[in-house]
């Protein structure tokens, strides 16, 4: 079959690396990208609890970009396993069952949670995080019945959702109902990594909150507020019109641009009723702010725009890509006693009293017409296009992209 593979070669990630810079599209072209079209196997079933997917739409996710751009840090390398089918937003079909299968048969429609934790490692007894639905959170994405990797589209064992077929454990599989389509389907997990950060993190009616970038995530950020039937005011910061407008489509209250010449601040404090100061040198702070500030970018100035924002004793949450951050001043974390909040992917969260996995959440409030997340979908490639798949996720301003997805 073919995919699209990420491998990691030490002499070729140096030499990428230090061209890339000069010329990103040198991270997927070339003699030294780590990134490849191949020919592969298939993934076989681990054991006899998993079942194979066949692939509809694979989506190209922020972090794989990252990945893409060797900006990943270091620090996750011990739950990575090399070579890997990348990609994990995954909408697609089951072709093959294990044995041991019971819930799932061939045929159906499905999403998987990508998460590989103790289930699917087929570890026992569950760790303490997996036995508190905190999969994300798990102790042993390193060890068990398969290869290193935190999720499916990071591990050499499972495949991912850029290649035709990909393999899950049972307990991975999320079914879709006939009125939930495959292009919802896809888009599931970007949602579901939202909806978590909403559901640990939830504003009330009478709250303002501040949205920090409208990619996927804060457009989905946006989604999982008004789709969980709260009221709050939301504002929201945005880089090209065409967020601008899905952010309105989606249900924020005012849309302000960033800009370089920082007009935005004091436009943005006025929204929250708040005082822009000026210190004896560097840039403007914020006095006041808003209720719950959520983090969507992760550079070192919508951090600072996080920190600036946010109220005395407010909130911020954290759901931007990680990455080392230089210069940043943390000096309003002290003096306002903020609370920083990071999120990671999603687990098991409450949803009207019951207690599930959030990626399940998410498929009930589609099937429930609270959220239609198909408008976030603009450009579909065959796998053998990746190039021009990853030039379109890259350049969001050129060709006015959201989610790119492929269809192998």
């Amino acid at each position: 079959m073919k995919a699209i593979q990420f491998d990691l070669n030490l002499p070729k990630y140096a030499v990428s690396k230090a061209m890339g810079k000069m010329n990103p599209s040198l991270y997927v072209n070339g003699p030294f990208t780590c990134v490849q079209l191949r020919e592969v196997k298939k993934p076989e079933l681990p054991t006899d609890e998993w079942v194979e997917v066949k692939v509809k739409y694979g989506g190209i996710c922020g972090s794989d970009l990252n990945l893409i751009s060797l900006k990943d840090s270091p620090a996750t390398s011990p739950f990575i396993s090399f070579p890997f089918t990348i990609g994990h937003e995954i909408a697609g079909t089951i072709s093959k069952v294990g044995s041991k299968v019971e819930q799932v048969s061939t045929g159906e429609r499905v999403v998987i949670d990508p998460i590989l934790s103790c289930k699917a490692r087929g570890i026992t007894p569950l760790c303490r995080e997996c036995n508190q639905g905190n999969f994300n959170l798990c102790q042993n994405m390193s060890n068990g019945s398969i290869s290193p990797g935190l999720l499916t589209g990071t591990c050499k064992d499972t495949g991912g959702s850029w290649g035709n077929t990909v393999v899950a454990h049972e307990s991975q599989i999320i079914k879709l109902p006939k009125n939930v389509d495959d292009k919802n389907g896809v888009l599931v997990e970007p949602f579901s990594c939202a909806l978590h950060t909403v559901l640990q993190n939830p504003p009330k009616d009478t709250d303002t909150v501040f949205v920090i970038g409208s990619g996927v995530i804060g457009i989905c950020v946006i989604a999982a507020i008004r789709s969980l039937d709260v009221s709050c005011k939301v504002v929201v910061l945005v880089k090209y019109p065409f967020q601008a407008k899905l952010a309105k489509e989606f249900g924020a209250d005012q849309v302000f641009f960033l800009s370089r010449q920082q007009e935005y601040i004091s436009e943005v404090a006025k929204s929250f009723h708040a005082n822009v100061l000026y210190p004896v040198f560097g840039e403007p702070i914020v006095h006041g702010g808003a209720d719950i500030v959520y983090e969507c970018v992760g550079n070192r100035k919508s951090l600072h725009d996080a920190l600036r924002f946010a109220k005395k004793g407010g909130k911020v949450v954290l759901l931007g890509l990680a990455s080392f951050v230089d210069n940043l001043d943390m000096t309003m974390i002290w003096l306002n006693e903020l609370e920083i909040k990071g999120s990671f992917a999603y687990g098991m969260d409450v949803y009207q009293g019951n207690h599930k996995r959030t990626l399940q959440i998410a498929v009930d409030l589609i099937e429930q017409k609270k959220v239609n997340l198909a408008p976030l979908i603009t450009h579909y490639y065959p796998l053998e296009r990746y190039r021009e798949a990853i030039a379109a996720a890259s350049n969001k301003k050129k060709q006015n992209t959201m989610k790119v997805v492929f269809e192998p």
